[in-house]
């Protein structure tokens, strides 16, 4: 193989290739996970264990990770052709997919059958959730805070129960599926169910509209394909001993994020006693609360099964990797709830040895910055902004490959939000990883004001926005260029127009007048004259607009695009969003305007990723972007490193510990008692089908059982932020929104042992 020289645990692990059988790996962060596996597939094929028409199948979790492991395969060999055909590099979903797409009538689907991504999975999903609330909209009045008076409920009702019940739907279907219940088998349990669980009744109504929804497209989604892969293993054993055959190693990454029905589906991949190796880190198992996933699983499968530790990493220099290790010792033996106390567990992290590769960045207690002072929010933004600010002057004059790279870590993407936006008002370029880019949700807002106004012409409230938008050009020239914005002078015209068509009463008479009852004649006296002209130009776009309304969604959108964009980089994003508007066009032939228009509103509002041009849409490297600053959640770091690293808002709100002040994010204020909906439906789906009766469901008891998972998942969150920076890293917290909030207690831990030490 190349000249990579394994350290010493990881020449215990290349051991395996000769010897075979089911292997645990319990791998820190920056061990080299990747490396290792890709060494291991490498070895296997170079030692000629594979017979004809065999391969080492790795499975991985993202796709990004895909292009990983086959390079670096790839570089284990003199000529990439002698791996040709030796090896498989799948998602779980890209394996699944395989499995089915082989043998579908075996599973009830065409042959030609179409996996929805999951931008139309939630389309389909939003449609059966507003369904139901409509037919019925007091199905959860009992489940509504009885002190909400009566206008209040209903906004409730209005504003805050679709995307609840939405979110309710979504944990219940794919749970559903984990557990291969489908609507008919979900629906026997509950008639046969000795006591109502209204919950469980709510989730199988729309999980039941969902899949109708799906065979009526001949489709399936991303939870279909694992769980139709899982029934065709094990009702196929022929099919099953083919495929066995065909992947005699199993290597398995990320395994700390397996559901059940992974770990099932590999199971009988590998066969009883078979070559299946796991590698994973449960410490950093962040991903529970939004999937299937559990950590307890390569737990269990490590205890069980010969197993192997990768402790050493050369990422972090010697005073981060104290303070990790520090925080899994803490957690193990001293949180005051002992219920969270398998958040996290050995083996500690050690720096990578003499002699190995990578060294390890020099011990400097001093990076390490615990900041104590309360922040508001605001303040927060403020100080980490202007410290961003200050070391980035202090490389101003380094050469590119000096400069370092920096990260500044939110819990959540509108936190990161208003970071990167103080940032660019200071003037520091920051890198987006977030859901969706600045530049992304500014022109999905535009295309969705104007497509709004276009649904809606007599509305002159959308009209005088449609007007904001057609001169956005003026602000964003001025704030591109580092100015303040518009002159004063375009200011005050643009507010004296869109003033003007806020009060309109007839917007017709503005946009479609006949001689004798023109708008503009009747307010020509009393305004200046280039206010008259201002608001004739206008007018003349917005009429080409009304005539392009007939238009294909696409064509329409581009249309507008030309008028209101001038940037290239504007109208490449308007040309992809087109793309998006025109394939829901086409998945849904019903939809008109109103319908369509509702998607470009959820990507300007980030709650939805939309993939741009960037490389880093397939795999982000820190790398790329020394002298700059990215800006990403917590979540999406995980994987990733940067020589200086800032992580906000760690309090006692975002990093619970469950102790008495500490509030959930998923407790919404308004439903009574406190209960978290989602894991109380969650609940009632448990007890259905361990037994296919009511079997004790205790209302409640399953609000207080999510606290603790969510507790141990931010713990662990808590230790992959800290486990990102190589050389230094800045903690700070905030108090709040409602001024309450507290330092939590894991960092008020760290920052009381790290200043005692």
């Amino acid at each position: 193989m190349n000249n990579f020289t394994p350290r010493p645990s990881q020449q215990n692990i290349l051991r395996y290739a000769s010897r075979g059988g089911r292997l645990g790996i319990a791998a820190v962060p920056g061990a080299g996970k990747t490396h290792i596996l890709s060494a291991l597939a490498a070895q296997i094929i170079h030692e000629n264990q594979l017979q004809d028409g065999q391969e080492v199948l790795i499975v991985t979790l993202v796709n990004s990770a895909v292009d990983n492991f086959e390079n670096r395969i790839k570089g284990f060999f003199e000529n990439p052709v002698q791996a040709l055909y030796k090896y498989r590099v799948r998602t779980l979903h890209g394996l699944a997919h395989d499995i089915v797409r082989e043998k579908p009538a075996s599973v009830g689907l065409e042959n030609q059958f179409s996996i929805i991504d999951e931008r139309e999975a939630d389309f389909i999903r939003r449609e059966s959730v507003n369904a139901w609330l409509s037919a019925h909209p007091d199905f959860l009045e009992d489940y509504l805070d009885p002190a909400l008076d009566t206008s209040k409920r209903d906004w409730v009702k209005r504003q805050q129960l679709p995307n609840l019940v939405d979110s309710l739907a979504l944990a219940f279907i794919r749970s559903s599926k984990d557990r291969l219940l489908t609507p008919d088998s979900l629906r026997a349990k509950l008639d046969a169910s000795f006591a109502p669980l209204p919950l469980a009744e709510l989730g199988w109504s729309i999980y039941a509209d969902y899949q109708r929804a799906l065979a009526y497209r001949g489709a399936v989604d991303f939870d279909d394909l694992i769980r139709l892969a899982l029934t065709l293993l094990q009702n196929d054993e022929e099919y099953l001993e083919r495929l066995r055959f065909r992947y005699p190693f199993i290597l398995e990454d990320e395994a700390q994020d397996s559901s059940a029905t992974q770990q099932k589906i590999l199971g009988l991949l590998s066969g009883e006693g078979g070559n299946w190796v796991r590698v994973g880190d449960p410490n950093q198992a962040i991903f529970e609360t939004f999937t299937t996933a559990d950590p307890d699983l390569l737990r269990e499968f490590i205890q069980t099964n010969p197993n192997a530790d990768m402790p050493e990493s050369g990422r972090s220099q010697p005073a981060v990797i104290a303070l990790a290790n520090h925080l899994i010792d803490w957690v193990m033996t001293a949180h005051p709830d002992p219920n969270v106390r398998s958040a996290l567990s050995l083996p500690h992290i050690e720096p990578v040895p003499a002699g190995y590769e990578p060294v390890n960045p020099p011990d400097n207690p001093e990076g390490i910055r615990f900041i104590s002072k309360k922040f508001t929010p605001e303040e927060e933004l403020e100080a980490v902004v202007k410290s961003v600010k200050s070391h980035l002057d202090l490389f101003a004059d380094s050469p590119h490959e000096e400069k370092p790279t920096i990260a500044v870590l939110v819990p959540r993407n509108q936190r990161g939000v208003e970071v990167v936006e103080s940032l660019r008002k200071r003037g520091v370029e920051a890198i987006e990883l977030i859901s969706s880019t600045a530049n992304t949700r500014a022109a999905a807002g535009s295309l969705n004001y104007l497509l709004s106004y276009l649904a809606d012409p007599q509305s002159s409230r959308k009209l005088s926005k449609a007007y904001e938008v057609f001169r956005r050009d003026w602000r964003v020239k001025g704030i591109g260029n580092g100015e303040s914005g518009i002159g004063e002078g375009d200011a005050e015209l643009m507010k004296v127009v869109a003033d003007l068509l806020r009060r309109l009463v007839h917007v017709e008479k503005f946009i479609a007048p006949n001689q004798a009852d023109d708008w503009l004649s009747t307010i020509g006296e009393s305004e200046a004259l280039h206010v008259i002209e201002e608001l004739k130009e206008f007018r003349v776009n917005v009429q080409r607009w009304l005539n392009a309304v007939t238009l294909p969604i696409d064509q329409l959108v581009l249309t507008l695009a030309q008028d209101v964009f001038t940037e290239v980089s504007d109208l490449a994003l308007a040309h992809k969003l087109a793309l998006v508007l025109r394939k829901a066009a086409d998945d849904h032939k019903e939809w008109r305007l109103p319908e369509l228009t509702s998607e470009l509103a959820v990507i300007a509002k980030n709650e939805r990723r939309f993939i741009g041009f960037s490389s880093d849409d397939s795999g982000f490297d820190p790398e790329r972007h020394r002298g700059k600053v990215v800006v990403t959640t917590m979540h999406k770091a995980k994987g990733l490193e940067w020589d200086r690293v800032y992580m906000m808002s760690v309090n006692n709100y975002d990093f619970p510990s469950n102790m008495p002040n500490d509030r959930f994010i998923s407790e919404k204020w308004f439903v009574r008692s406190g209960l978290n909906l989602e894991a109380e439906a969650l609940a009632q789906l448990t007890a259905l089908e361990s037994t296919g009766e009511y079997d004790g469901y205790e209302e409640g008891a399953a609000t207080m059982q999510s606290r603790l998972g969510y507790v141990k998942e931010r713990l662990r969150l808590l230790y992959v932020g800290i486990t990102r920076a190589k050389k230094d890293l800045i903690v700070t917290w905030n108090s709040g929104r409602q001024g309450d909030a507290t330092p939590s207690l894991a960092m008020s831990e760290l920052m009381g042992w790290w200043e005692g030490k």
